[in-house]
């Protein structure tokens, strides 16, 4: 049974938020008024994530993202973002909150988001002192178009990135949001050409046409080539769909605060919020993830093809 803190100064929105959490019966709620009292209740008993304003007295949402990052690294922290709180949220997100859902669409899309950040928050303490001898690693997985594979692999990628030393405690959740940011929008919007308009206007239609085209082709012959390369400090991803691609360009500009609120492009946002570099090829069907440590062995885009990230494969695994 997950236990969620929800931190909010409007008694209005507590509320909203735990009548919307009580639907899930599976969520034990606790409630905090501002980042203070949040971090007195956490102290008497650790929540499994934690759901927060960003405007508050005695400490807002910025300084509770950094207090519970630095003290209780691997306790996930989701934003709720409303207008005027754009750019805290953005530095929010910079600085260690694992994703954010503006308040506008918390019936749409809070449980989703908590779901998913807990699937990728939850992992295995115990460290295998074999593995962390690992050095580099390198590996190619082939998916079929069905979002229930994604755990599993984030779950693998996590841990193999934590062994080596790239990925903290402190970065597993955020690493494991933007690699599943990635998977979703290869499955969602390039092998099955969904878009997120849809989901926005109507979620019912959104889901209907996401499973009809499961079973459809060309959609349904389409896969999701993922590369992973980890060594002692790099860890390179490139996720590669099987769709027409997309214009970069005409998606709002992630980095710009006052386009937090809008869904096209919140996957981008994420993954250049958690990640050193994103970089995607021109024809928008191949997004490549870096994420960095401080070590200061070679990097793995030195020693592959010239410093390109090219397909260099030592196994291939084909999930479903």
């Amino acid at each position: 049974m997950p236990t969620i803190l929800v931190v909010d100064d409007s008694p209005l929105d507590r509320r909203l938020v735990g009548e919307l959490l009580a639907k899930d019966a599976g969520a034990q709620v606790q409630y905090a008024v501002h980042g203070a009292d949040a971090l007195a209740t956490m102290a008497q008993s650790l929540p499994d994530v934690v759901v927060t304003d960003l405007l508050m007295p005695e400490l807002d949402g910025l300084g509770l993202v950094a207090a519970v990052r630095e003290l209780y690294p691997l306790v996930p922290v989701i934003l709720m973002t409303s207008q005027g709180s754009e750019e805290i949220a953005v530095r929010a997100l910079q600085q260690g909150a694992a994703s954010y859902v503006p308040k506008r669409l918390l019936p749409q899309y809070l449980r989703d988001t908590i779901q998913k950040v807990l699937r990728v928050s939850l992992r295995d303490r115990s460290h295998s002192r074999l593995m962390g001898c690992l050095q580099r690693t390198e590996s190619t997985f082939l998916l079929e178009n069905d979002p229930a594979l994604f755990g599993p692999l984030i779950t693998y990628l996590q841990e193999g990135a934590s062994q080596i030393g790239v990925c903290n405690d402190a970065d597993r959740t955020r690493f494991g949001v933007a690699l599943e940011e990635a998977l979703t929008n290869a499955l969602y919007h390039g092998n099955l050409e969904v878009s997120s308009e849809l989901r926005e206007s109507d979620t019912n239609a959104y889901y209907e046409m996401v499973e009809r085209r499961r079973h459809q082709s060309p959609y349904q012959e389409r896969r999701i080539e993922v590369q992973a390369r980890l060594a002692c400090n790099e860890a390179v991803f490139v996720v590669r769909d099987g769709g027409p691609g997309f214009d970069l360009s005409a998606l709002p500009d992630s980095t710009d605060p006052a386009n937090l609120e809008k869904v096209s492009g919140r996957g981008i946002l994420l993954m250049r919020s958690f990640m050193d570099q994103v970089l995607h090829n021109a024809a928008g069907n191949v997004v490549t993830l870096v994420k960095r440590s401080g070590s200061d062995c070679r990097p793995i885009s030195q020693t592959l093809s010239g410093g390109h990230y090219s397909s260099v494969k030592s196994r291939t695994v084909t999930l479903g």
